[in-house]
């Protein structure tokens, strides 16, 4: 027998209790009839029953007279109850005995062992040979099954102590590339004393994005925090971890310029950060849920006007204080903004090469005291470059940023000239082109160091697209005139090479006289016999493939 759930009994027997019928129990909770005749009957038996016990356990005063006793005021059942009270649960009617009953203890004590209901319905059936299917178990067991209510610490900070950001998704907003609407992505910071929150949308997320929503929020709000809680995104967590989280490095320098530590929540535990996470709920439910923006720029400026209007002069819920109370108390502890703003850069990993520069954007920076080969991190402003340890993220360096490809920022001091392997391959590929373009080479090396060693390969590499012998002619060339760069070296053999083809466009050309009669040429009437064999045989294999006679 099928059994209704306990909160659709408690509805049907409430209704019954108030005297409604079939029908509008029917209309009301959408059961059948024949379900709820059912529990009709169960209703009125167990009715029946109670007044038997009242009567049989009433006290018999004989001294009382009985129109004394005056029964107790009865007030009608409320439709709910009220939200301050604890609702007691429901008292289940004991109508369907469960065949699982005769063996409660057994099954209490394997349910204490921490046993599932399948392990226990196969022992049921080889110990006691039990003959019920297993759903009854299955339900016996979940009836006893007592789970205990997942219980929360609500945390208490200082003011200006802790800070959380997270993403949501913003209204549809109009896409200026597209034409359609779509959602953008909803920042918003909320400080965890106050609760006062700043909200921006943006189209898309990036390193840069995310730290620079933090710096409009602490421009926002007029100072920084002690510490921020995070998601572990990747604009802002490259690897998460419980106790030595790997930030990114230009969120990670964005913090430290503010006085700001970031703490990642644990991963797949948003409760850590539920302010936030109530914040943006907040404000998708009740400032941009049926809401269409032509602009981010609109949706920006409707989310201020909300914040400073409404969502700053509510009255939290648990505080029974107005935020923007608490906002007022809080900002005096804020600490304040540095006096210059933080600069952005780019970050890339670079190898040292055997000259002890790092290339950036086709230019070439010292990298001391870095040791040849290995990788350093390279921060890139907008005016300068930042070689530091990729481990230690320890300056090494700081250079001027050149916007002239080939640029060289390296000291005459600093220039290695002990010849490395690079070097005698550079030399011995210049000798398999001549001895002038190797001597060359040899000029380049004593004179730049290692530093030559790009100039060297360079020259080596136009025996590749020009013929080596307009090489060594340039390299020769170059000696004589005291030419001694790869790209003047490049312009002398480009020269060479254009005189090489205007010679060969200015010669004669011979006109050829067409040969008539050679040995190796057969006479035309043995071509003319090959050709009439060759149709007589088409025509023969035709005919006998359709079987038609010629």
């Amino acid at each position: 027998m099928n059994v209704l759930k306990q909160h659709l009994q408690a509805t049907i027997f409430t209704l019954l209790e108030r005297g409604a019928s079939q029908r509008k129990i029917h209309e009301v909770t959408g059961i059948d009839r024949k379900t709820i005749r059912r529990y009709q009957s169960i209703f009125e038996s167990q009715r029946v029953s109670d007044e038997a016990n009242s009567s049989t356990a009433a006290p018999t005063d004989m001294a009382e007279p009985v129109g004394a006793q005056t029964p107790p005021p009865q007030t009608p059942p409320l439709s709910r109850p009220p939200a301050s009270r604890i609702v007691a649960p429901v008292k289940p009617f004991n109508f369907a005995r469960s065949a699982s009953e005769p063996y409660r203890e057994w099954i209490e004590q394997q349910i204490r062992l921490k046993r599932n209901a399948q392990a226990i319905y196969q022992d049921l059936v080889d110990q006691f040979g039990f003959t019920a299917s297993y759903d009854s178990v299955k339900r016996f067991v979940r009836a006893l099954r007592h789970v205990d209510p997942e219980q929360f610490d609500r945390l208490e900070f200082a003011p200006a102590e802790e800070a959380q950001v997270d993403y949501g998704e913003g209204a549809p907003t109009r896409d200026p590339r597209t034409g359609r609407y779509r959602r953008p992505r909803l920042f918003v910071m909320t400080l965890r004393y106050s609760r006062r929150s700043f909200r921006q949308v943006v189209w898309k997320s990036s390193k840069q994005v995310w730290a620079q929503l933090h710096e409009d929020a602490f421009r926002y709000f007029g100072g920084s925090v002690s510490y921020v809680v995070l998601d572990n995104l990747r604009e802002g967590v490259i690897t998460p971890d419980l106790y030595e989280p790997e930030l990114n490095r230009l969120y990670a320098a964005m913090l430290e310029h503010y006085g700001v530590v970031a703490d990642p929540a644990r991963v797949r535990d948003p409760n850590r950060k539920g302010t936030v996470e109530n914040a943006i709920q907040h404000t998708q439910n009740t400032a941009l849920t049926g809401r269409r923006f032509e602009s981010l720029e609109a949706q920006n400026e409707f989310l201020m006007h909300w914040e400073e209007n409404w969502a700053a002069r509510r009255i939290h819920g648990r505080a029974r204080r107005q935020v923007e109370a608490m906002f007022q108390e809080e900002k005096p502890h804020l600490r304040p903004l540095p006096a210059t703003a933080f600069r952005y850069f780019t970050e890339v990993v670079r190898t040292v090469w055997d000259d002890t520069t790092v290339s950036i954007e086709r230019s070439n920076y010292a990298a001391r005291p870095a040791p040849i080969g290995s990788l350093v991190s390279v921060r890139i402003y907008d005016t300068t470059i930042e070689i530091r340890d990729r481990r230690t993220q320890e300056l090494l360096r700081t250079h001027p940023r050149h916007t002239q490809p080939g640029s060289l920022e390296l000291p005459e001091s600093e220039r290695p000239f002990n010849p490395s392997r690079q070097t005698s391959l550079a030399l011995a590929s210049a000798g398999d082109i001549g001895q002038r373009t190797k001597a060359l080479c040899q000029h380049l090396f004593d004179a730049e160091g290692r530093v030559g060693h790009r100039g060297m390969w360079g020259i080596v590499a136009l025996a590749k697209k020009y013929p080596a012998w307009l090489v060594e002619q340039a390299c020769d060339h170059a000696l004589h005139h005291h030419l001694y760069r790869y790209r003047q070296v490049r312009t002398v053999v480009e020269r060479l090479f254009e005189q090489a083809l205007e010679r060969l466009d200015r010669a004669p050309q011979l006109a050829l006289p067409l040969t008539q009669e050679h040995p190796l040429i057969r006479p035309a009437t043995e071509y003319s016999e090959l050709f009439d064999a060759g149709a007589q045989h088409s025509a023969t294999s035709r005919s006998s493939t359709t079987g038609e006679t010629v």
